[in-house]
């Protein structure tokens, strides 16, 4: 029964089932694409996130180096002061 009804399709019925074929493969096609923009976007944010990490740690650490110097250096200039009074 349903080889009948597939037989007696007008070609109008046959330019709708490909033309709703042709918007599903366009739908599957802009998903897919969608979600690889919204990878690449995480994957962008988090390398942002990890470079910004990186630059903060490696401020901390010249402040904190700069810090024991100026420590340092204060204390050997206290010491050669007193060597020298």
């Amino acid at each position: 029964m349903s080889d009948d009804f597939n037989q007696r399709k007008t070609m109008p019925e046959n330019d709708v089932e490909s033309r709703v074929n042709a918007l599903e493969t366009a739908q599957a096609t802009q998903a897919a694409t969608l979600a690889g923009a919204q990878a690449t976007q995480s994957a962008a944010m988090a390398g942002m996130a990890s470079t910004n990490a990186a630059a903060h740690a490696g401020t901390v650490g010249s402040m904190v180096a700069g810090s024991a110097g100026f420590i340092a250096g204060l204390v050997l200039g206290m010491v050669i002061a007193q060597i020298r009074s």
